[in-house]
């Protein structure tokens, strides 16, 4: 099994390219939901992935339902900075999925709303809105991956 990260129409492919990286680097799924924010032979993708693309277990859908039909009966959690819990009060099981939205906008109101037991949030101060999607989708897989031993990483 693996971790799981889902993009929810992401807009920057540098993000995109770096979460493929960090995914190659530690086994973890890649789900991107369209629509897209680039061209997925966007240069700056490509190189923000660098030469590991042969190495990233990457899915497309037209949907965020589309993810949670193929995988019925797994974890979800959702990355927001309006949840009430920090993702270090969770105990994250392998193949959970950590789900995080687009950088203006984060996740659908709709979504939160229905998913309100699992919200993860990032401690930050009050002095910025939101910390980097690629930086926070590595914070959260890393906290899996430690709490589950970094199974199968040296």
């Amino acid at each position: 099994m693996a971790f799981h990260i889902v993009l929810v129409e992401p807009e920057i492919p540098a993000n995109t390219g770096n979460i493929s990286r960090t995914c190659a680097a530690t086994g973890a799924h890649l789900h991107l939901v369209r629509p897209l924010g680039f061209d997925t032979d966007d240069k700056t993708l490509k190189r923000a992935g660098l030469d590991y693309w042969h190495s990233v277990k990457i899915h497309y859908y037209d949907s965020f339902d589309e993810v949670m039909a193929a995988y019925e009966g797994h974890r979800f959690f959702f990355a927001s900075t309006k949840a009430s819990k920090r993702y270090s009060d969770f105990a994250f099981q392998d193949g959970d999925f950590f789900v995080f939205g687009k950088e203006t906008k984060g996740l659908p109101e709709e979504l939160l709303r229905q998913h309100p037991d699992t919200l993860i949030r990032l401690p930050m101060s009050d002095t910025v809105r939101s910390l980097n999607l690629s930086n926070s989708a590595a914070i959260i897989l890393y906290e899996g991956l430690r709490q589950t031993g970094f199974v199968g990483l040296e």
